[in-house]
């Protein structure tokens, strides 16, 4: 079997590090969050409201492919949460990374989403900017190797499914 380098995508306040840090124990694999590839110019200005650029994310998105690319060439794989939005931001992944990624796109309705983000009181993410993270997403295309899962069934679930798909 390949080795099993995985992105846990979505919008801030979906769940990605709540399904991802146990998938990533299910697998047996390290575990990453995006939010620690940030540069503290991009947490200043995320912490303001003001959404980031994609000028401001590539070197974000660079570090994180790095990571993957490591966890694939030292044979351990890995899971890192990243929100990936955009096609061109999973391309540039896939491209850092050298290799197959796996990219888990979890969605949620909005409302349930906003709450999520809105209970949150130890993270740097406004839920001003849930908005436009919306507007910027686009979904997994065809032929990107990946699933979209809808968060409402929990986190349990969403593991489970989550390691039935990566690894068959």
């Amino acid at each position: 079997m390949a080795v099993t380098t995985v992105v846990v995508m979505g919008v801030s306040g979906v769940g990605k590090t709540t399904v991802a840090r146990p998938l990533a124990e299910r697998l047996g694999v390290p575990f990453a969050e995006a939010d620690d590839f940030h540069s503290p110019a991009n947490i200043a200005k995320m912490s303001a409201g003001t959404p980031l650029t994609d000028e401001d994310r590539q070197p974000w998105l660079e570090a994180i492919g790095r990571w993957l690319r490591e966890r694939r060439e030292s044979g351990e794989g890995g899971v890192v949460t990243c929100s990936a939005l955009k096609r061109s931001y999973r391309d540039l992944l896939r491209a850092e990374a050298g290799g197959e990624v796996f990219f888990l796109h979890l969605t949620g309705a909005s409302e349930l989403v906003g709450e999520r983000i809105g209970r949150r009181t130890d993270h740097f993410m406004p839920p001003s900017l849930l908005r436009s993270q919306l507007a910027t997403l686009e979904p997994l295309g065809d032929d990107e190797t990946g699933l979209s899962l809808d968060v409402s069934p929990g986190p349990d679930q969403l593991v489970a499914d989550a390691a039935r798909a990566v690894t068959s």
